[in-house]
């Protein structure tokens, strides 16, 4: 069994069953492409992310919903094999669990669609039940497939109790500058950035002015993930570019997910903050090495020893 680090996190999140084709490229508009592998796998944003997290080592409370259905049973089963705490999973027997359809090409890239489900019912109320869970952690992990109202009210929460608030920013959505102010680490990709602050991230010096007007709205830390580039890290006394690792990418479905969740970790065990960043980038990578959303996250064990190898200059 894994060793347990750090604070609890508590992920406040999505529960999906993701559905997935392997395709040469992914089909354009009215088009039908012939696929072949195809896989079942557990997902969401959310789940994705508590199971990173518990993986890496982290202590992990997930709140969020399930429907009343064999796809929110299995999720439940595989939560509970993760040790994660699943006293906030609520089953909603009036709606359907969470279904993403994926087509992932050649290269890794993918295109996903989502059926919300439970997901979209998870309420404010949810939130407010787990208030002492929220309290009683260091670290508030969320993204943006739940309805926003109960993202915002998990956030003034955590920032009552002197949580740290990491927020992936996905899917891109409109934030407003309340809730801006009370994010502690805000990790958008290259699209998201560009949603959100209309700056489109090609070099460094984009990302720089990206994360700098992000600053300026009252984001604490800014982690701009770059994929095989890296992430760009900006926060207080900090402007950098930490590289990424070279691996041979089959899918790149959950790389962000599994980023967030490390770098949770990382920030529960007190790691300063360019390690955890350098830890989570390992995470990442190797999770694009395999292919489903929560079957590529890595343990710690593996995590350790890729960070280990490339230490001692192995490939």
């Amino acid at each position: 069994m894994t060793t347990r680090h750090g604070r609890p996190i508590v992920v406040v999140g999505s529960s999906n069953t993701d559905m997935i084709i392997k395709t040469t490229r992914l089909p354009g508009p009215g088009e039908t492409v012939l696929g072949g592998r195809f896989l079942m796998a557990p997902g969401g944003k959310g789940a994705n992310q508590a199971v990173a997290a518990a993986r890496a080592g982290g202590r992990v409370h997930f709140i969020a919903r399930v429907g009343g259905d064999l796809f929110g049973d299995s999720a439940l089963q595989g939560f509970r094999r993760d040790d994660i705490h699943v006293n906030h999973v609520l089953i909603d027997d009036g709606a359907h669990s969470g279904i993403a359809l994926i087509i992932v090409n050649e290269d890794g890239e993918n295109s996903i669609a989502v059926a919300s489900g439970a997901n979209a019912r998870l309420s404010p109320d949810d939130v407010r039940r787990a208030r002492d869970t929220i309290g009683r952690a260091g670290i508030l992990l969320v993204q943006l497939e739940i309805p926003m109202e109960t993202v915002e009210e998990a956030v003034r929460i955590a920032a009552e109790f002197g949580a740290k608030v990491i927020m992936n920013p996905a899917p891109a959505r409109a934030l407003n500058p309340g809730l801006l102010q009370r994010i502690d680490y805000l990790t958008p990709n290259e699209n998201e950035i560009e949603n959100i602050t209309g700056i489109r991230v090609e070099i460094e010096k984009d990302a720089a002015a990206a994360a700098r007007l992000l600053l300026q709205h009252g984001v604490k830390t800014v982690l701009i993930t770059l994929g095989h580039r890296g992430v760009y890290v900006a926060g207080e006394g900090i402007r950098k570019l930490v590289p990424g690792f070279q691996v041979e990418a089959v899918d790149s479905t959950a790389a962000g997910d599994v980023f967030c969740g490390a770098l949770a970790v990382g920030v529960a065990e007190n790691k300063p903050l360019l390690d955890a960043v350098r830890f989570a980038n390992a995470a990442a990578a190797i999770s694009v090495t395999r292919m489903g959303a929560q079957p590529s996250a890595p343990n710690r064990e593996e995590i350790e020893a890729f960070l280990g190898a490339r230490a001692n200059g192995q490939s």
